[in-house]
């Protein structure tokens, strides 16, 4: 009886066998770093300057009403916690999206001027409106929005040149940036303490109200980001294959773009400009995923250890409590010199 055997090509065998390799990687990466949230969440919940068990928490998230540990976690550190890990995982997500987009790993949603324009718009209800809640944060996802539709539209010729975007984008927002002073220069005492805590990202007043909105954005985004994320890695070889491959650019620089700004203005409006986070996310993601693709799911979650981490030095480094917007900078500053000293002895940026 005569047996056929299966030949597989050395070559093909190879291909799988380091595709199965990034995979089980991939998977490995995410459920580590799903349990390092967690563990940040918990921390950042229940440390502070009284120490809950967990059975306190478990007994109000349960509905028990507690006197005293009910408001303290119900309404102060859960809403605040889960803020820093919405809007943490928001950021890192919109921020990878716009590197593969850019073509630049070290990339910022920054650059298009986005965040400029959620800042004057903040600055601007703030010093000249008088606002606060959510109509602040309404009038700053207009003005990232607006900045938004303002950069892209000068840009488009028959098409979006990302050059253009960026060139207008930087300018603009430098723009937008003189204007959010100048309001400063002539505002009181105290809208310039209320704007510059703002500016500079911070946590300390989030309510559930703040959860919610910036809960949608990151769900909503994510799941448009996960529909549209073959075609962001298409992109990432240039306009002209993905073009050959079947990819409208045009139209799908554009769906990008506009599901990365509404999550990135929507999670600005949130917390504030919570530097570094966007830009960090996205390489230290695909430095620990180890493959080529998005990692949009691992950008993420780093994107929300980040945050969650700096909350929790910001809380307890010293006796006062600081922005964690201040905290993102310190460690943000020494993690891209690291990455750019890598990327110089490699030769590349990635």
């Amino acid at each position: 009886m005569n047996q056929t055997r299966s030949y597989r090509h050395p070559a093909l065998s190879s291909t799988a066998d380091a595709r199965t390799r990034r995979i089980r990687r991939k998977v490995l990466v995410c459920l580590l770093l799903v349990m390092l949230v967690c563990s940040l969440l918990y921390v950042d919940i229940i440390f502070g300057t009284v120490l809950y068990s967990f059975d306190d928490l478990w007994r109000v998230i349960s509905g028990e009403w507690i006197p005293g540990i009910s408001f303290a976690l119900g309404e102060l550190r859960i809403p605040r916690s889960l803020t820093a890990l919405a809007c943490g995982a928001t950021f890192g997500l919109a921020g990878s999206c716009f590197q593969h987009l850019l073509r630049n790993p070290l990339a910022s949603p920054d650059i298009i001027g986005i965040t400029a324009g959620a800042n004057t718009a903040a600055v601007f209800g703030i010093v000249v409106l008088g606002l606060s809640g959510p109509e602040l944060s309404t009038l700053a996802i207009v003005g990232g929005l607006a900045t938004a539709l303002v950069v892209s539209g000068l840009t488009w010729k028959g098409g979006l040149s990302l050059g253009r975007l960026i060139l207008i984008g930087i300018a603009l927002g430098a723009m937008l940036d003189a204007l959010s002073s100048w309001m400063l220069v002539h505002a009181d005492q105290w809208d310039i303490q209320s704007a510059s805590r703002w500016l500079t990202g911070s946590l300390a007043g989030a309510q559930w109200s703040d959860v919610a909105l910036s809960m949608y954005a990151l769900l909503i985004g994510g799941a448009a980001m996960i529909a549209l994320s073959r075609r962001l890695n298409v992109l990432r070889l240039g306009d002209d294959l993905a073009a050959s491959l079947g990819i409208q650019v045009g139209m799908s620089q554009i769906a990008i773009i506009i599901v990365a700004v509404s999550m990135l203005s929507v999670a600005t409006a949130a917390v504030g400009p919570i530097a570094f986070v966007s830009f960090l996310s996205g390489p230290i993601a695909r430095r620990l995923s180890g493959h080529g693709d998005s990692a949009l799911a691992e950008s993420a979650l780093v994107g929300a250890s980040l945050v969650l981490a700096s909350d929790i030095v910001a809380q307890h480094l010293v006796s006062e409590q600081l922005p964690v917007g201040v905290v993102t900078s310190v460690i943000g500053g020494p993690v891209l010199v690291i990455l750019m000293t890598l990327a110089a002895r490699k030769g590349n940026l990635e």
